[in-house]
């Protein structure tokens, strides 16, 4: 048996309701942003919620889209604003 699973693979940055972001790896990220809503995602969203999903972008591959994640993470509160804005 084979599942079917989604070619690409999506980084995405949540605003917390501490108007903090929270930037994460999925391939579902309907899934993911549910999740951290429900107090079941990443620990530093619990107790941030309700959350909401301010950005995203897809990749064909894990690495490049966690290579992506790494630099999102490294940006300034600044750049990282600069960013959803766009």
């Amino acid at each position: 048996m084979t599942t079917t699973r989604s070619p690409h693979h999506h980084v995405y940055v949540l605003r917390c309701s501490d108007d903090t972001f929270y930037t994460g790896y999925t391939t579902d990220v309907e899934r993911r942003v549910g999740e951290h809503d429900a107090g079941e995602g990443a620990k530093y969203t619990r107790g941030r919620t309700p959350v909401e999903l301010v950005h995203v972008e897809s990749y064909e591959s894990r690495s490049a889209a966690m290579r992506r994640e790494y630099e999102i993470k490294q940006l300034s509160r600044a750049q990282k604003e600069r960013l959803v804005e766009s």
